[in-house]
């Protein structure tokens, strides 16, 4: 590794996150991971690192006041991903914005102010990834649990050192989730439901209200109606992020990286695993509809957005050595395939 931050100021509601933390969820053991592991893999790829946000390439999730954090040994790259910006001071104490979608490198004793998030959830990487401890084979935070590194003041983090002054910075388009309807599949207790219940589900709007986090997302629309009083609980069954829950008030919960393993309120639906990441980036107030698919339609929308992150990934371009990043050096060509990173 041979690189160090440490985290001058951890900020508000940011957590290291990576893919997730999987084969625990018969111990009670949520997935967690990032709530939009597409914009975390477009941070990683500008970062320079492998686009999978995997457990050796944890970002931290932005999803409040972003920390500041300094570097304390070696040369390191990071990427924003998301809306925001950020401050770059260096040594010197000259400063600069550093706006999003582009790479910069910091050396020893210059920091990084990340500002707020205005969207849902943004995400800051390094290059090499944040290397906090592995805990069940994950470095995402599960708060509720303790389990994970948390961001706090002091804290110092290995990271990978650039190999030399003089690297070139990386540069994309913004990321962009498509509009519309969020898809579900209806179940596995849709028949909890009266028929109006279903209708109202697909053809209302609904708002996220504040009551909304890492845990689930509640809702507030045309209450879905259960078929008797005593459909509104069933015995406790297994829960996975994106399914739709449904308590007695009749106001959908849609559950989200952190949800827990089972729950006793009927499942009326599913959000398909193409449309989860753009549940992180709602924000309170914001309208939301349903649309219902079939199986394979979801592995048709699953394939199209990583065909569409691939080309995105593709359009991934290198900077002159130590620039500031603009659209005007724009021509170096594309330096992904697949999703990975070729090297500088």
């Amino acid at each position: 590794m041979n690189g160090l931050i440490e985290v001058s100021d951890p900020g508000l509601g940011n957590s290291f996150q990576d893919l997730g933390r999987f084969g625990y969820r018969h111990m009670g053991i949520a997935v967690s991971g990032c709530v939009d592991p597409l914009l975390a893999r477009c941070a990683n790829a500008l970062a320079g690192n492998p686009a999978q946000c995997a457990a050796e390439r944890a970002c931290i999730e932005v999803r409040g006041a972003g920390p500041t954090l300094t570097v304390r040994e070696g040369r390191a790259r990071f990427a924003l991903a998301g809306d925001l910006s950020a401050t770059l001071t260096r040594a010197g104490g000259e400063e600069r914005e550093v706006p999003p979608w582009q790479s910069v490198s910091l050396d020893p004793g210059d920091a990084l102010s990340v500002g707020f998030v205005s969207g849902g959830a943004a995400y800051v990487a390094v290059s090499g990834g944040f290397a906090t401890p592995v805990q069940l084979g994950s470095r995402s935070v599960y708060r509720r649990a303790e389990i994970g590194e948390p961001i706090a003041p002091g804290l110092s983090i290995p990271c990978a050192a650039l190999p030399r002054r003089g690297s070139h910075e990386y540069s994309a388009d913004p990321w962009r989730h498509e509009e519309g309807p969020i898809r579900v599949l209806l179940g596995p207790q849709d028949d909890h439901f009266k028929p109006e219940a279903i209708a109202d589900l697909l053809g209302g709007e609904y708002r996220v209200t504040k009551e909304s986090d890492r845990m689930g997302m509640r809702l507030e629309g045309p209450a879905l109606v259960h078929l008797t009083p005593a459909s509104a609980d069933i015995v406790s069954d297994g829960t996975v992020p994106g399914a739709i829950q449904v308590p007695g008030n009749g106001q959908p919960i849609v559950l989200l990286a952190d949800c827990q393993t089972a729950g006793g309120y009927p499942k009326v639906a599913t959000v398909i695993t193409a449309d989860l990441p753009r549940l992180a980036q709602l924000r309170p107030g914001q309208a939301i509809r349903f649309q219902a698919v079939d199986a394979k339609g979801a592995r048709q929308a699953l394939q199209a957005l990583e065909t569409r992150w691939k080309w995105w990934a593709y359009g991934v371009v290198l900077g002159p050595p130590d620039a500031e990043v603009n659209v005007d050096w724009r021509a170096g060509g594309p330096l992904f395939a697949d999703g990975w990173c070729q090297g500088e």
